[in-house]
């Protein structure tokens, strides 16, 4: 009968056991991905993206979910600084041992001030890039444009069908809340698609590069009025199936709403995803001019 006791051939056995159990979860551990990530490894792919960045030699790049680092050096050899932003703090150091010039935050990008590095850095705006995670892509793109003004240009994977609704044109199944946030910021464009190889693991969804001109549609604006902006386009869009006079209802009076769309020499039965953004804008300032009125008769 085998001995159990502490200091046995037993159990110096089983602490062997144990141990290399540990150290085979440790490598696993090590190479599985987390939080959703998928790591671009496809060297044609690679260059590729960086002949599309419309990136200049000063810049500052802040890279986002640089993950093993697939990108860093490259943006490091053609941008002044890279500031690499990574959530998953195993990752860090391997990243900070690979690009030593490179400043790695480990941080969630949706917590991070983009103006208060720009002014550490003695700039007005940097350059981001990024390898978004598909299921948070979207909250991204909104906390980046809130941000705007410190930000001179994007290059950003994404997935396909985001890229696709971004980029959109009215009167398209893509056409939405998420086209108009964008296009009311930003001047998006595809660059071109990235299949599920060039990644690891491979995700099961197509990728595309988009670039990002960071231009507002309506200089005039104030930052309160695009955000009343984006709220009355929310509503529009709340229930695509319904044309605007009744998505708008219970925000407006009903003749008010008609009266706008008039004005815009649009019909009420006209559902938000057949006019462009401009046309929106045209329906939202009537209404706004309208509401003003109807305070000031009160």
């Amino acid at each position: 009968m085998l001995s159990t006791a502490p200091g046995s051939c037993y159990d110096a056995a089983q602490k062997k056991g144990e141990s290399e159990i540990q150290n085979l979860k440790s490598k696993i551990s090590r190479r599985r991905p987390k939080l959703g990530q998928h790591f671009l490894h496809d060297q044609r792919y690679r260059a590729r993206i960086m002949e599309a960045l419309p990136l200049e030699p000063g810049d500052v790049v802040f890279e986002i979910g640089p993950g093993r680092g697939a990108m860093t050096g490259l943006l490091a050899e053609r941008a002044r600084k890279v500031i690499a932003i990574e959530i998953d703090g195993t990752l860090a150091p391997g990243l900070q041992e690979d690009f030593p010039s490179v400043e790695i935050i480990v941080a969630d990008v949706l917590r991070v001030d983009f103006s208060a590095h720009c002014r550490q850095q003695g700039i007005e705006q940097g350059f981001v890039f990024g390898n978004l995670p598909y299921y948070i892509t979207s909250p991204i793109l909104h906390h980046l444009f809130a941000q705007r003004d410190s930000i001179r240009s994007m290059g950003l994977l994404m997935q396909s069908e985001v890229a696709e609704r971004v980029t959109a044109t009215p009167a398209t199944r893509e056409y939405g809340y998420l086209t108009v946030a964008t296009q009311l910021y930003s001047q998006p464009l595809t660059a071109f698609t990235v299949p599920p190889g060039a990644f690891s693991p491979a995700p099961k969804v197509q990728s595309a590069l988009v670039t990002f001109r960071m231009k507002a549609k309506f200089e005039r604006w104030t930052q309160a009025t695009g955000s009343e902006f984006l709220e009355f386009v929310k509503r529009c869009f709340a229930q695509k199936r319904k044309n605007l006079l009744n998505n708008l209802a219970g925000l407006y009076p009903r003749g008010r709403i008609t009266q706008a769309l008039e004005e815009a020499r649009k019909s009420a039965i006209l559902r938000a995803e057949q006019l462009s953004l401009e046309e929106l804008a045209g329906v939202f300032e009537s209404l706004t001019r309208a509401a003003g009125r109807a305070r000031k008769d009160d």
